[in-house]
Parts: C-alpha cells; sequence; structure tokens
C-alpha cells in the first residue's frame, strides 16, 4: 500500500474529467457509475497516476480510502465500504460492485479490497490497536461509510423523503429505491451514491450556498462581524426589508455572482434577503429535478446542518417550496448515524431490509 504516495497524487489539480473521456465517454461513464463529473472523483486521480506515475500503480498491493486505512489499523484486515465506493466514480450503482467495464475501458487494475456492507464486522480489535488505543482487544470493528450517506440517515429521513444538508456548499438528497439517470440528469448535475442500506440510493444535486452569505457577513458586515450575535443582526435586518429590487446571480463558484439593481439607497440587509431568496428557489430548483428523477412527489423538506438554524431561512424555503419545512435538535446527524450502523454491526440493535428498524 503506497498510501503517501497516492495522496500527494490525489491533492494535485492536473486530473481533471477531460482526461476521461479518452478512454470512455462521460456520458457512459454516467449511465455506469451514476455519478457525475466532478474533478476530485477517485478515478480522476487513478488515471493520473496510470499516465504520470504507472510506477507507484504497479507497485500498490491495494487502492484504499480513508475509511479502510483506519479499520486496516484497528484489525488487520482491508476492506472497501460500500458507500465509499459508491463515491469513487468506479462502480456501477445498478449493482453495488466495482465496474469490469470501466476499469477494462480506463486500463486500471482492480486493487481495492473486496466491498462491505454498512453495519457488517470488518473485522476485530487487534492486540497492537488495543495497546494503542486503550481498548479491549477483540471487540467488534463495525464499517461505518461515508459522511453524506450518514447524515441523511442519522437525520430520520424514510424513503422518498428529501433532505437538505445546509452549509458552506448545500447537498440536497433523497433516500429513493429507483433512479432515472437519463442525459437531462446528466446534464443538470444529478448525483447518484449509495445509501447506507443496501437496495437504496442518494441522488442528490449541490451548489454553493452558506459560502456566499459568509461573503456578504464579511463584506457587509464588518462592523459586527466578531459578534457573537452577527447572524441575529443579519436576519433582524433582513426581516425589516419590505419589497426590494435587489437580486443575487449565485455563480460565485465560477466567477459569475452578480448582485443587480443597487442604488445608493440599498441596504445590506436587502442584499442578504436576495441572496437567502435565490438560495431558497435554487432549492426548489434541485428538489423538482429530484422528483423527476427518482419519480416521486414529496411531502416535505428536512434541513440539517448550519443552515438549519436560520429562522428566517426556512420560512423562506417553505415558502418558496410549498411544503413545510423541518429541522431536526441533533445537529450532529452524521455521528449519529454512523453510531446507529455501529450499534446495529454491535448487535445492540436489530436491523431488517431494506429499511433499517431500531428496536
Amino acid at each position: 500500500l503506497l498510501y503517501p504516495v497516492i495522496s500527494w497524487a490525489c491533492n494535485r489539480t492536473e486530473p481533471v474529467m477531460d482526461d476521461i473521456e479518452k478512454y470512455i465517454p462521460l456520458e457512459k461513464l454516467y449511465s455506469i457509475s451514476g455519478i457525475n463529473k466532478f474533478s476530485f472523483n477517485t478515478i480522476n486521480k487513478l488515471v493520473w497516476l496510470k499516465e504520470n506515475r504507472p510506477e507507484v500503480l504497479e507497485g500498490a498491493e491495494y487502492f484504499a480510502f480513508i475509511s479502510s486505512i483506519f479499520l486496516h489499523k484497528l484489525t488487520g484486515r482491508f476492506v472497501t465500504e460500500a458507500t465509499m465506493a459508491g463515491t469513487s466514480m468506479l462502480t456501477d450503482y445498478k449493482t453495488r460492485t466495482f465496474s469490469d467495464e470501466i476499469f477494462d475501458k480506463t486500463g486500471l487494475e482492480n486493487k481495492f479490497p473486496g466491498i462491505a456492507e454498512s453495519g457488517e464486522v470488518a473485522g476485530y480489535l487487534s492486540k497492537d490497536a488495543s495497546i494503542k488505543t486503550g481498548l479491549p482487544e477483540g471487540i467488534p470493528v463495525i464499517v461505518a461509510g461515508h459522511d453524506t450517506q450518514f447524515a441523511i440517515f442519522g437525520s430520520g429521513a424514510g424513503v422518498n423523503e428529501p433532505v437538505l444538508s445546509s452549509g458552506t456548499w448545500e447537498i440536497l438528497m433523497v433516500r429513493t429505491p429507483s433512479v432515472n439517470l437519463n442525459e437531462k440528469a446528466f446534464r443538470e448535475g444529478v448525483t447518484t451514491e449509495f445509501d447506507a442500506v443496501a437496495g437504496l440510493y442518494n441522488p442528490g444535486v449541490q451548489w454553493l450556498s452558506s459560502g456566499i452569505l459568509e461573503w456578504i457577513k464579511r463584506s457587509f458586515y464588518a462592523d459586527v462581524v466578531d459578534d457573537p450575535g452577527i447572524y441575529d443582526v443579519m436576519i433582524r435586518e433582513a426581516e425589516e426589508i419590505g419589497q426590494s429590487r435587489v437580486e443575487v446571480k449565485p455563480d460565485f463558484l465560477n466567477g459569475e455572482g452578480v448582485i443587480n439593481n443597487l442604488s445608493i439607497n440599498t441596504k445590506r440587509g436587502e442584499i442578504y434577503k436576495a441572496a437567502l431568496t435565490v438560495l431558497s428557489y435554487q432549492t426548489k430548483s434541485g428538489l423538482d429535478l429530484l422528483e423527476q428523477v427518482c419519480g416521486f412527489k414529496a411531502k416535505s423538506l428536512t434541513v440539517v446542518g448550519g443552515g438549519s438554524k436560520n429562522r428566517l431561512w426556512n420560512n423562506m424555503r417553505s415558502k418558496a417550496l410549498g411544503l413545510p419545512v423541518k429541522t431536526v435538535s441533533q445537529t450532529e446527524t452524521t455521528v449519529l448515524g454512523a453510531a446507529m450502523f455501529a450499534f446495529a454491526g454491535s448487535p445492540v440493535f436489530i436491523t431488517g431490509t431494506p429499511e433499517m428498524n431500531f428496536v
């Protein structure tokens, strides 16, 4: 396992999705993996290594995700957790396995350890790991997985109940048994990961969100930027705004963000409210798209993460969607979701299929 060299390569900027098209068309790759074109996908790193540092791939015994390395350190066994594998753009979303076709087309050798499902026992704590951690030797080490999957599970969302994880980025996902990954889904940026429970998918869309609001905070609220109550100030000022012509176009990520209709009388609260408005309608557009891809009709939206604490934003989301918006008291839903699988695998709880039922 040549992890330090692979980690170095994964932090470089050279790998881009255009390189992959030399081997397989992106839309074909999407139709197999369900994962949309992001430069950080694992496939890009391995192709870059193949083309620039082939000796690294040839000398590696395993390709391992970070979670696989932790499991190996604890148990001495290598396994690949399913939801991590499902983010790599190297799997077949229909079979929940690594895709022979993708490996064949790219000329890569599959050196990933076998796939294990969340909640399975990866192994048992070794003597060496016991000494280093202070935990009892022989206790079961349970497979967990990718943070996004456990955030949506920990939120309590059931099938076809969409969840918005609201932070610097917003990720809108749903747990669903079926997806229709057509050309529109590819073009509109839908990416489909494996749910933590086998048999379900997590299609989702994402966009820059609180990152824009933080820019507004730094740029227009410098006089209170260090005040612990700054968000209350921003919300209060936005709530005091009536009708306003100010518009924000939120493509800040690509350097094309715009604030329109400013005047010498424009208040900073107008700019903040305009940003909340456009982001609320971004959520509506994303949910409309997921409903088409998955063939369901949402009855509500659950919001988790830092953005779920903003009462004004939640009200604006609800109005834009025409749906109730729910929040959960537990903010660390990722940790909660992973803990629930650990308990189930122990087994402190029992599980059922396709849904996990805790008793």
